[in-house]
């Protein structure tokens, strides 16, 4: 068993995918969401993903202390999606604290958490122009550095385009279901 990154642009499909893989790979899955519902429209998006889907996930919010998220669901949960670690970035970003030692804290938690699979979503930003601001610069850089350093240490990782996984590193998608079924029999 091993971790998953799945990655692609906004409204790619990512966050699909990813659900569709933690409901094969686990009996008890846990949603784990990064973001804040920091105005109307946001919180409209929050309440529609809870209710969506209430009954298919036990759903964790945590926009900060990722690791220390992980760990507690970890003891209850046999599956846990990370939707999104750019939100996240972003959160650590706005409170000031030290990206880079959070994606450290990340990578160890990972490794340590053997028994649970852990499926993390992010959006790939390191694809457009480079930003004309320092802070949008730093946010892709840092964005970049926590996708290389978490894709070398996940058994899978994925890039998804228009509802469409490619396999960046491991089984494709197919192969997983499979897997999943013999596991479950």
């Amino acid at each position: 068993m091993g971790h998953i990154l799945v990655l692609g642009g906004a409204r790619s499909g990512k966050t699909g995918f990813a659900e569709r893989l933690a409901m094969r790979v686990g009996e008890r899955p846990a949603y784990l969401a990064t973001a804040e519902a920091l105005d109307a429209e946001m919180r409209d998006r929050v309440r529609a993903h809870r209710e969506q889907r209430a009954h298919q996930f036990s759903t964790i919010e945590e926009p900060l202390k990722l690791s220390a998220a992980i760990r507690r669901a970890a003891k209850h949960h046999d599956a846990i999606l990370v939707d999104c670690l750019t939100l996240w970035i972003t959160n650590l970003l706005i409170a000031n604290q030290n990206v880079a030692a959070a994606v450290d804290d990340l990578v160890s938690t990972l490794r340590e958490t053997t028994e649970t699979r852990v499926i993390l979503v992010s959006n790939e930003v390191v694809l457009g122009i480079v930003p004309d601001n320092a802070m949008a610069r730093t946010f892709r850089d840092l964005a970049g550095s926590a996708h290389q350093r978490l894709a070398e240490i996940c058994a899978d990782a994925y890039f998804v385009v228009a509802g469409l996984p490619m396999v960046l590193k491991g089984r494709p998608p197919e192969t997983e279901a499979a897997v999943s079924r013999v596991h479950e029999a």
